[in-house]
Order: structure tokens, then sequence, then C-alpha cells
């Protein structure tokens, strides 16, 4: 069984990165046996793309040797995601959105052929059987009902973008309110939620 644990924070003690580190200790302790990868995309070099990007609708066979090693990098992204069974984002909100870098790794994975395809009925995703784990940072709030909601590009964008590869078992754990006095509250909310969640999902495994 396989955790894999996304990072997208800038800031090395940021929130999201303390609650997604918290996860992994708490799946680790219930289930020693899983394994653990981790990608920091704040590390990570993502090509842009380019007109390059045509050749993701090329047969293997098609591709020039350039166009493999433009590929390289979107391949090598897609294995980790293909290879994990559990999936935690650590996702600040930048903007009302999500980071560049969290936006960087998903142009490459929403690949044509690897994570979604077309079917009879329309645009199918090909990633599924995955358990998706968001945990964000908010300096506001967004709850829906509220006024802010209609300010919140973050989570309906990520829900959509991940639904769109299949990926519809997600959930979110906002810490919310971040910049403001009822941070501590919404903090220790967030981290005993991360904590419950990931004995709950250690536990599904090891039944």
């Amino acid at each position: 069984m396989k955790l894999f644990q996304i990072d997208s924070s800038a800031r090395s003690s940021s929130v999201t990165r303390q609650l997604t580190a918290k996860f992994v200790e708490e799946w680790k302790r219930n289930y020693p046996a899983g394994e653990v990868i981790q990608r920091d995309l704040t590390t990570t070099m993502f090509p842009h793309i380019t007109d390059d990007w045509g050749a993701t609708r090329l047969e293997p066979s098609q591709l020039t040797p350039a166009q493999r090693n433009y590929l390289s990098m979107s391949d090598h992204l897609i294995e980790e995601l293909e290879a994990a069974d559990i999936i935690v984002i650590g996702a600040p909100m930048h903007n009302f959105a999500i980071p560049s870098s969290l936006k960087a790794w998903i142009d490459q994975i929403v690949r044509l052929g690897k994570t979604f395809g077309y079917g009879p009925s329309g645009v199918r995703g090909l990633l599924a059987k995955k358990r998706v784990i968001v945990v964000t940072a908010r300096g506001g709030a967004y709850e829906k009902g509220t006024p802010a909601e209609k300010f919140d590009f973050q989570e309906p964008y990520l829900r959509h973008i991940l639904g769109f590869m299949g990926l519809t078992d997600v959930t979110f754990i906002h810490a919310e309110n971040q910049s403001r006095e009822g941070a501590g509250p919404s903090f220790a909310a967030a981290a005993e939620h991360v904590e419950r969640l990931a004995a709950e999902q250690s536990q599904q495994v090891a039944h």
C-alpha cells in the first residue's frame, strides 16, 4: 500500500506542510508496512506547456527522441500518481486559488490517454479507486452559503480537475482564518481531522 504525499507551499514550515506531515506520521504509525512517496512541487522543475505538448496526441512509436525527452517529466509524474493508493495534497490558498507549483504539476498530469480519455459518452477519467485528501490553508473563511464562498476558486477547481481524471473520492480539510484571530482553533480542528482520517485510512488498509 502506497501513500503519495504532495506539498506545494514554498514555505518550509507552512500550515499545509505541517498537516500533510501529520497525516503521514499518523498513517505510518497505524500502518508501518506502508510505503510513502513524497513529491515537493516547489523543488520540481516543470517544463512549460509549449507546442511540443501536441506530442501527447501521438502514438508512442511516432515520438521523436526530442519529444520523448520533453514528455519524460510528465511520464514520471503520472507513474507516481498511478502507483499511489492514497494521495494527500497540501494546497495553501494563493489569491483565492492554488499555488503556481500545484498548477504546474496539474498541467503535467492531465494528459490524454494517460489520465483521461474519450468514450461514447464523452470524457472519462482513467484514474480510479484512489483516495484523495486535500489539506488547505486559507487566510480567511469561505464556508458554503456565505458571501465569501464566491471567492473560493481553490476547492471547486481542484475537485473538478481531480474528478476529470477519475479521482472522485476526495475529502477536503480546511485550516481557515490563518491570518486572523481564529487561526489557532481552526488549525487544531484541521489537525484533529487529519489524524482521525489518517488512522481510519490505515485501519481500512489493515482490514
